[in-house]
């Protein structure tokens, strides 16, 4: 059975990757990554086309002229994007956090099998822990910067305001907001900062308490040595 140090300090990085596992799934799941105002004009008037959407769904508003709202629609973002570099980055976001959420799940597990226990194999002790809360910071980090690319360079607001709206002129102008849905990512890594933090406190503990007992024995005090 572990130390009850031990058990105390996997615990505590147990929860951080629960945390972690939970927060992903929020981030997969809600749509508020990005609101956008795309701006155009044509013939006898402006309109604008506010979006509010995530990886997989949104919703779009169109106002003409002096804030008149012409209509509110919900659309799914794989059905409205048509151009293959909009597509392909969206899909891949996706493929990332989903890995990032398996990440988070595997470190959940090493952290609770040696909260209750020993376990005889490298891998699946301090190291493994490591591995896999560094593996899900760098993809979220990776999310992180796809998305963005995505909406910035690839104009992916711009496309999905085609898709929802009446045909289009002019493009005058776009702002985009990043809601609490891109945001929280940052929780997420820092969740894994955590885990990894506590874990190399115990780590580095029981190496120092390790080299403790290995000193050489000149570094015993005398009266031990003529004992």
């Amino acid at each position: 059975m572990p130390s009850r140090k031990k058990t105390c300090m996997f615990a505590s990085a147990f929860c951080t990757c629960v945390s972690s596992f939970v927060v992903v799934c929020v981030v997969l799941a809600t749509p508020q990554w990005v609101s956008s105002e795309v701006r155009y004009s044509r013939t006898g008037s402006n309109v604008t086309i506010s979006l509010k959407y995530g990886l997989f769904s949104g919703t779009c508003e169109q106002f003409v002229d002096a804030g008149l709202q012409v209509s509110k629609t919900t659309f799914q973002v794989a059905d409205s994007l048509s151009s293959t570099r909009t597509r392909g980055l969206n899909v891949a976001t996706i493929v990332v956090l989903v890995l990032a959420l398996l990440s988070s799940l595997l470190s959940s597990g090493f952290t609770c099998t040696n909260a209750v226990s020993n376990p005889y194999q490298t891998f699946l002790g301090p190291v493994g822990v490591y591995t896999w809360n560094s593996v899900c910071g760098v993809l979220i980090l990776i999310a992180m910067i796809l998305f963005p690319v995505n909406v910035e360079g690839n104009r992916l607001s711009q496309e999905l305001a085609h898709s929802c709206s009446t045909p289009l002129e002019t493009h005058i102008g776009s702002k985009h907001s990043y809601g609490y849905s891109y945001w929280i990512m940052l929780l997420i890594v820092f969740l894994n900062v955590a885990s990894l933090i506590i874990i190399y406190f115990y780590d580095h503990a029981r190496y120092s308490k390790k080299k403790e007992q290995e000193r050489p024995i000149e570094n015993a005090p005398k009266d031990v040595i003529l004992f």
